[in-house]
């Protein structure tokens, strides 16, 4: 669609400077490293990602958008086929690429392989706007492939995808934002959207805790499958993020990317 990327990209800039700044006035957490070494560290990934779609986008021209404009020319996929009417349509697709990205989630925890692209992301010793951007290129990869089949399954309407796409940044953004919420106020979000302390829970060190709280934009998910748990056994402001065998490694760009390839 046209001006779809610009678009996304504003929103994208916008929340991410509302969010550092929220971080910066009322932060949850104290920092263990200073914030513009970590920074630079996941802003480098950042540009690797783009990069590697950028790569992606001429193997693969139609990617998780393209797909959903080319299923909908050709009549393929469940959508295409049910006719149902247009807001049903949003709504539901958002419902199942948000419990797919969910059970992705789930699924890099348990596969090794998976894994280790995935604790690039949990290596971050600190968790902030920033975390939400820190992934492996080759998870990047992984991810939007897997997008771009269920696309073509589902046959969604472009809105719908770019509305999820949107969202998924934004939610991905906020939950892991350092930010203090009122306690009430957490209470009535997390029953339906991911709060940055119920993620938090996520990535602590401890394996029960960060085999826990796989959503990032809504919280049904867990609470259905059971794989839901409200607060970290030592407390927000106790417990430790990241793996427990790191050190200040993590914010360094050329370890953080060299990380799946490292025997540990």
């Amino acid at each position: 669609m046209e001006h779809e990327a610009t678009i996304r990209l504003i929103i994208f800039l916008g929340l991410f400077s509302v969010l550092a700044a929220a971080e910066t006035l009322a932060p949850r957490r104290a920092r263990s490293q200073k914030r513009s070494q970590r920074w630079v560290t996941n802003w480098g990934i950042t540009i690797a990602n783009t990069v590697m779609l950028r790569l992606m986008a001429i193997a693969l021209p139609l990617l998780a958008v393209g797909a959903a404009v080319d299923a909908q020319a050709q009549g393929w996929g469940l959508f295409n086929a049910l006719m149902l009417p247009g807001w049903i349509e949003v709504i539901a697709a958002i419902l199942i690429l948000d419990f797919v990205i969910w059970a992705q989630h789930l699924i890099t925890h348990k596969v090794p392989l998976l894994w280790r692209l995935h604790r690039v992301h949990h290596a971050d010793v600190d968790m902030d706007v920033t975390t939400a951007i820190r992934f492996h290129p080759v998870e990047i990869a992984f991810s939007m492939i897997l997008k771009i089949g269920v696309v073509y399954l589902l046959g969604p309407a472009a809105i719908a995808v770019i509305l999820f796409e949107i969202m998924l940044n934004g939610t991905a953004m906020f939950n892991h934002a350092n930010i203090r919420l009122p306690l009430w106020l957490d209470a009535i979000l997390r029953r339906v959207l991911v709060t940055p302390d119920m993620h938090r829970v996520h990535h602590s060190v401890h394996r029960d805790e960060h085999d826990s709280n796989y959503g990032f934009a809504l919280s049904i998910w867990d609470q259905l499958f059971g794989t839901y748990i409200a607060q970290p056994r030592g407390g927000h402001d106790e417990m430790t993020v990241g793996l427990e065998w790191q050190d200040d490694r993590p914010a360094r760009l050329g370890w953080s990317l060299s990380l799946p390839f490292a025997r540990k």
